[in-house]
């Protein structure tokens, strides 16, 4: 995502004044975990890199830093463990520079804390020279020899420079289904990336639905649900188009599949599989932590012990939750909403409660997936955990003819994560979920790709791959016995 966190400029924004000259090896746009990662692999490497962001500062997930939750991967997913061990960029160095090496063992946990996360991340900016904030990559052109790149910093002032190589980590952004639009519009909508900063609105509204299956929607659901009585009036429901609250697959066969000889598997099949793989593999990268979704029952159970099942059914505990519904349209404050041809990643209420719009308002109407059955539910807030997508790269309009874009415009992504016509000169970070699977999003995987891309550079130099790059990591054998790996 284009992530960003503490401003790294100098105080004279000019190039002279710390940034590399000349023609940069690498020029890294945007400033996320994974081109992080990337600079963090290629500082001890003979490269000169810059890697800038526009936004002021880095911030991870701001709107979901909930007290106590944490990342879905162990530390060692962190820039650089799984590349090179003895990186000064690793989690356990910032443990150990921080004081904290010996309270994290003695947690006896590899889960990272999600705020923990976010200050590895700025402890590893505050020592990249590299890394710089607040400039905005524009309009990348190429001079016939290298990429040129328009650079503007927040103060106005700007400057061109030029890479053999370019590197994209732009990220993603929210994603608003086209029947939420008005819900957003009018403030009655909150994407999950905007919970926190909405909170108090959320929570004053008298019947609040979580429209999404995922890890975002299971925690800001819990957070809802233990943050008032509402069996004391309102209404809280969670609602999906998802067949089920399912849980991420964490088994140990099924996490070999975050494994280069997948990636590999993945790559011989055709682009229609492809997509359709993905597309039945949300447990593997979209689901709910398990110990979420037995806290989340065990809290219901609770919260229940004291009502009888008829009670139950006539809903006083105040709480819902739905499956197997899409969102189909919203009206907002009486106004008629606007059928949307993509249902929110979640939604259900084929019998949900049916009511007048309050002042900000809205009635939801829902789609049943399986009985094709049309239910409406009131809400005075709505969260959406909907999802991101990719952002745009209209800054590369200029060297369009250089990159490599399947029919449908999305990236044709080589194996070593190039999208470039002349392979080696750009490439991608998590914008490969098509071309590689589901492997693209997770940050266990980022050292591995990074390795990849900096082998990729070097090797032009005549230099050797400056980290192992594992072909196989795993037991088992995901082609046919005896077949082509």
């Amino acid at each position: 995502m284009t992530h960003a966190s503490q401003t790294h400029a100098p105080q004279s924004l000019a190039p002279e004044a710390g940034m590399p000259q000349g023609v940069l090896d690498i020029l890294g746009i945007g400033v996320g975990p994974f081109n992080l990662g990337l600079a963090a692999l290629a500082e001890p490497l003979p490269l000169t890199t810059r890697f800038v962001d526009r936004a002021d500062s880095f911030d991870w997930h701001p709107g979901m830093m909930l007290h106590g939750t944490h990342l879905q991967v162990p530390f060692m997913a962190d820039f650089v463990t799984l590349a090179d061990p003895t990186s000064r960029f690793s989690f356990l160095n910032f443990l150990r520079e921080t004081g904290r090496l010996y309270p994290f063992y003695i947690r006896e946990s590899f889960s990272i804390l999600r705020a923990e996360y976010t200050a590895y991340c700025r402890w590893a900016i505050e020592r990249l020279d590299s890394v710089q904030f607040g400039v905005e990559a524009r309009e990348i052109g190429h001079d016939g020899e290298h990429y040129t790149a328009r650079l503007v910093h927040r103060d106005g002032r700007e400057e061109t420079v030029r890479a053999k190589h370019i590197s994209l980590g732009v990220g993603t952004e929210p994603h608003i289904p086209d029947a939420a639009h008005g819900l957003v519009h009018a403030g009655t909508g909150h994407h999950t990336a905007d919970y926190l900063p909405s909170r108090e609105a959320i929570l004053a509204g008298q019947d609040v639905v979580v429209v999404g299956s995922g890890q975002s929607a299971a925690e800001v659901f819990q957070d809802l649900l233990t943050a008032r009585k509402w069996r004391r009036g309102g209404r809280l429901t969670w609602v999906t188009r998802s067949p089920r609250f399912f849980p991420l697959e964490y088994t140990k066969l099924t996490l070999e599949m975050t494994s280069p000889e997948y990636i590999d598997h993945f790559r011989r099949l055709p682009q229609g599989e492809r997509d359709a793989l993905v597309a039945s593999q949300h447990n593997l990268y979209k689901g709910i932590n398990g110990d979420l979704i037995n806290a989340i029952y065990d809290e219901l159970y609770a919260q229940s012990v004291d009502l009888s099942r008829q009670e139950l059914d006539d809903g006083a505990l105040g709480v819902e939750l739905m499956t197997n519904c899409e969102l189909v349209s919203a009206d907002v404050a009486g106004e008629a909403g606007t059928p949307g041809d993509e249902g929110a990643n979640g939604a259900n209420g084929a019998n949900g409660a049916n009511g007048a719009n309050g002042a900000n308002g809205a009635t939801l109407r829902f789609r049943h997936t399986e009985t094709g059955e049309l239910g409406e539910i009131r809400a005075d807030a709505v969260v959406l955990a909907t999802g991101y997508r990719a952002r745009g790269t209209d800054f590369l309009a200029g060297v369009e003819d250089r990159i490599t874009r399947l029919p449908d415009g999305r990236f044709d992504v080589d194996r070593e994560y190039g999208v470039s016509r002349e392979p080696g000169e750009v490439f991608v970070h998590n914008a490969e979920l098509h071309t590689h699977g589901f492997t693209a999003p997770d940050l266990g995987m980022g050292a591995y790709r990074s390795s990849v891309i900096l082998r990729r550079i070097l090797a032009e130099q005549g230099r050797p791959a400056p980290y192992p790059v594992p072909e196989r990591i795993g037991f088992q054998t995901f082609g046919v016995a005896g077949g082509a790996r």
